[in-house]
């Protein structure tokens, strides 16, 4: 007798810990099956059946993550793989036994709460519009982990969407998400990208690449006219500007529907904790609204920091157990340095989440949401893929932004504070010391200086190094991975062998990188930096464990969804798992020659790749 396919068995490990500690929607089953868009006054969840995919097909997934959750590679795989492709495509019979459900929660922008987004303009029509959860399990190891499919249909909160993801968007968000857990930053992981055989199309905006011609046929040079009054460093930073100018879709283009099924001990947002914490202020002391805040916070801190309770994650609990003020003031000391370490991680690696508002943190601190996300390029403060990010939300301000969602955590919990807002401020104010404290050390790492050095290694990078990045337009990946090299050349040097390992750093090489002025500073800055860092093997080692040579560059992603779109070609996407699985190794000649080098000029440039709404 055949043995039980495995993924059955994540029914016998479900523990549906959401849906058991917190409150169901009271109007669920009057709206049922809730695939419309409706006002959610009260309660933490509602029961929603995701909606399947025709003829839903697995073409790629995690090893990794499936090993986590218990399933067995070859149930995944033809001919034994229909059960899985099922049941991570939204079939939820495929699976007896699970909960789905999709949840609400607030939006804030920098600190300030919002409504507009909302349909209703109340704020409760805003939520999970196309992910719905389908199940919580403990893994062989006990870990608990939660699947959700991005793209499982309309929910109560899709504000009149139709709740689907498309197979353009589902490949950038699996290899994202495993290629930000390779990099050693927390994040979502991703189980499986399932694609519709069965003709599941959606209607997308995207970018015409005619007008990306047409935009281009206009240019400026450094002998432009009109910049005859700058020097010669103004000018090249008017002509990147001029050059990235960014513009909104152009054409609709239809996609095929795709769903990827990403995995997190915990998808806690801050913005759920908003929500609840906006409706207990507004109600007052003693009321319905408070007590759901109250279990919010509780089921938070059970899900991401559960020592605070003195009990595992994976313990029989029904949530109705109180929270101290200690308890939650401990949480919130928690969040606050998970969210520093995540941002410093992110600018480590030279990402920028692109949307980083509240209901896009997690209280426990990982990246999520892979929308308009990019790793960048030529090294820009000011880097962001999305056209909606404004500064804001920029690659050098994501500090900032983190801190300012985290200001919406504190504001939110203060009712459960002893101290009530004025703890919850204090608690924002150390929060704020430990972020500038870890910022700095990003650049310190990556320099390859010791903890003593912090003073040195904020000299260096502030005034030598990162204007100096600034004016250059120089690829941020490549330049830190190759200083590693500069330390193997002997004290003595020319200025011109000491260079040469940065060159292939320079998108303007050689004409700007080798200007005399250009070459002048960055001799200054090798020299000075070479006199503060250990120049031993073990330096060197230490910086290439933290300087990746390969990010998932978008230009990559690009050809992969393109393959896979138009010629029905995964080998890309799967190329692209197997090289950001071990980002900090060279791999092959080959590898390194397609794949270790500066983005081509087009990808800095075009609508889709450069920038995307």
């Amino acid at each position: 007798m055949d043995a039980a396919p495995s993924v059955l068995g994540l029914a016998d490990r479900a523990d549906h810990s959401w849906t058991r500690h917190l409150n169901p929607d009271p109007d669920t089953d009057a709206n049922a099956p809730n695939r419309k868009s409706r006002q959610v006054k009260s309660g933490h969840y509602v029961r929603v059946d995701p909606t399947p995919l025709r003829k839903p097909e697995t073409v790629i997934y995690s090893p990794d993550m499936l090993k986590r959750l218990g399933i067995d590679e070859a149930d995944v795989k033809a001919p034994n793989g229909e059960r899985f492709a099922r049941f991570f495509s939204g079939d939820k019979s495929a699976v007896p036994g699970m909960d789905t459900w999709a949840t609400p929660y607030a939006l804030s922008i920098m600190g300030q709460r919002q409504v507009s987004n909302c349909p209703f303009g109340t704020g409760n029509g805003y939520g999970d519009g196309r992910a719905v959860s389908v199940g919580e399990v403990l893994g062989p190891d006990g870990a608990r982990w939660e699947m959700q499919l991005k793209g499982g249909g309309p929910t109560p909160f899709c504000r009149g969407a139709d709740g689907r993801a498309v197979l353009r968007s589902s490949i950038r968000e699996f290899l994202a998400s495993e290629a930000m857990h390779a990099l050693g930053v927390d994040t979502t992981r991703a189980l499986s990208l399932v694609v519709s055989r069965g003709g599941d199309v959606a209607r997308r905006p995207w970018y015409d690449p005619g007008a990306d011609k047409d935009a281009s046929a206009e240019s400026i040079s450094m002998d432009d006219p009109r910049l005859a009054r700058y020097p010669d460093d103004v000018k090249r930073q008017i002509i990147r500007q001029f050059a990235n100018q960014k513009r909104d879709p152009d054409v609709m283009i239809v996609e095929t529907c795709a769903i990827t099924t990403r995995v997190a001990p915990s998808f806690t947002r801050i913005g759920h904790v908003d929500l609840f914490g906006r409706r207990a202020q507004r109600a007052g002391e003693g009321t319905a609204q408070m007590d759901e805040l109250r279990k919010m916070v509780r089921h938070a801190i059970f899900r991401e920091f559960p020592e605070i309770l003195e009990e595992r994650a994976g313990d029989e609990d029904d949530g109705d157990g109180d929270v101290t003020p200690e308890q939650v003031a401990a949480f919130l000391v928690s969040s606050g340095l998970a969210i520093a370490d995540l941002v410093c991680g992110w600018l480590r690696v030279g990402f920028c989440q692109g949307n980083f508002n509240a209901d896009n943190c997690l209280v426990g601190g990982r990246t999520m949401d892979y929308g308009p996300f990019g790793w960048m390029d030529a090294y820009d403060p000011l880097f962001a893929k999305w056209t909606g990010s404004g500064e804001h939300f920029a690659f050098m301000n994501q500090p900032g932004a983190g801190l300012a969602n985290f200001a919406v955590l504190a504001a939110s919990c203060a009712p459960l504070l002893e101290g009530g807002e004025d703890e919850a401020q204090a608690i924002v104010e150390r929060i704020q010391g430990e972020m500038e404290s870890k910022v700095a050390d990003v650049w310190r790492v990556k320099l390859g200086l010791r903890e003593s050095q912090r003073a040195a290694a904020a000299k260096i990078f502030d005034y030598k190094l990162e204007p100096l990045m600034r004016e250059s337009n120089v690829d941020y990946t490549l330049v830190f991975r190759q200083l590693a090299e500069c330390l193997k050349l002997p004290d003595e040097v020319s200025d011109d062998d000491l260079l040469e390992p940065l060159a292939p750093a320079f998108y303007d090489s050689p004409n700007a990188f080798y200007d005399e002025d250009t070459r002048a500073k960055w001799c200054d800055f090798v020299r000075a930096w070479r006199d503060e860092v250990d120049g031993t093997e073990s330096t060197i080692e230490a910086m290439n464990a933290v300087n990746p040579a390969y990010v998932l560059r978008e230009w990559m992603l690009v050809e992969a969804y393109t393959a896979a779109k138009e010629r029905d070609d995964f080998s890309v996407t799967r190329e692209l798992f197997e090289l950001t699985r071990t980002p900090y190794e060279l791999g092959s000649e080959t590898m390194q020659e397609k794949y270790y080098r500066r983005a081509p000029d087009r990808a800095l440039k075009a609508g889709g790749t450069a920038f995307m709404s």
